[in-house]
C-alpha cells in the first residue's frame, strides 16, 4: 500500500511540473460540444421576444421558433444573469445595445474573476472572445455577451486556475477554433476550471470564455441531448427553416 501511495504521489508531482498546455484536461467523452460557423445566418442570441417576455429556456425558445417556421438545432445558455433574468454585463442583439458593459474590476463570484471577457459576433460574420478591457463597442458588433472568467487568453489558461482544484461544477463555455469557427462546450459531469480550460486548449483555441456553471444547459438533439428546462437570461441558438 505504501508503494502505491508513493507512486501516486510521484505521478501527481510530475503532472504539476508539466507545462500548462500539457497538464490535465477533461476527457472528450465527458464534454458535449458543438461547432458552428460565425457567419451562419441561423445563429442568433436571444433574450426577450417582441412583447418583452423572456424566452427563459430552450423549450420556450423552440416553441417560439416553430411558430415562425424554424427548427431549433442547437442552444446553450449564453452568460450569467441577474435575479430578474436580465443579462449580467454587456448584451448586444442584432446590433442593438440591450444592456451595458460591466467594467467593475472588484466584485464577488466567477463573473468578476479578472480578467473576465466578451464573446461577440461581428456584422461581417466573424467570432471573437476578448478580455473585457480589450473590447470596443462599435457599429461592427452584431451580437455580444459578457461573462467571466476568461478560460484561455492567447493560448494560456487564466492565471487563477489551479491544477487539481476541488472546485467542481457543471460548466459551459465558448472558444474560437484556429479556423475561426466557434466551439461551444458543456461538461457532462462536474469539472474544475483548469481542466475545463484544458479542453479548449486541446482543440487549438487561443481564447475561450466561461459562460456559466451549475445552471448550464444544452439543447442538441443531433447528439440525443435535449435539456429544455431552466430559467436563463441570454440564450445562444442556431436554427433552420422547417422543411
Amino acid at each position: 500500500m505504501t508503494g502505491i501511495k508513493s507512486l501516486l504521489a510521484l505521478i501527481t508531482g510530475l503532472l504539476l511540473l508539466l507545462p500548462a498546455g500539457l497538464a490535465a484536461q477533461v476527457p472528450d467523452s465527458l464534454i458535449l460540444s458543438f461547432v458552428a460557423d460565425p457567419d451562419d445566418e441561423g445563429i442568433s442570441f436571444y433574450w426577450q421576444d417582441s412583447t418583452g417576455r423572456n424566452y427563459s429556456n430552450f423549450g420556450l425558445l423552440r416553441a417560439a421558433l416553430q411558430a415562425e417556421g424554424r427548427e431549433l438545432v442547437f442552444a446553450m445558455n449564453g452568460g450569467m444573469f441577474k435575479r430578474d433574468a436580465s443579462p449580467q454585463g454587456l448584451y448586444v442583439e442584432a446590433g442593438n445595445l440591450m444592456h451595458p458593459l460591466d467594467e467593475k474590476e472588484g466584485g464577488y463570484g466567477n463573473f468578476y474573476m479578472q480578467p473576465n471577457g466578451v464573446f461577440y459576433l461581428s456584422r461581417e460574420g466573424k467570432g471573437y472572445v476578448v478580455p473585457t478591457s480589450d473590447f470596443v463597442l462599435d457599429s461592427t458588433v452584431w451580437y455580444a455577451t459578457q461573462s467571466g472568467p476568461m478560460l484561455l487568453i492567447e493560448g494560456k489558461r487564466h492565471k487563477k486556475f489551479t491544477n487539481g482544484s476541488t472546485n467542481l461544477n457543471i460548466r459551459n463555455g465558448v472558444g474560437i477554433l484556429p479556423d475561426g469557427r466557434l466551439l461551444f462546450a458543456m461538461s457532462k459531469e462536474p469539472v474544475n476550471f483548469f481542466d475545463f480550460a484544458g479542453y479548449f486548449l486541446s482543440k487549438g483555441c487561443k481564447n475561450a470564455l466561461y459562460l456559466d456553471g451549475a445552471v448550464s444547459r444544452t439543447y442538441l438533439p443531433a447528439q440525443n441531448w435535449e435539456q429544455i428546462d431552466g430559467i436563463f437570461g441570454v440564450i445562444i441558438g442556431l436554427s433552420r427553416e422547417l422543411k
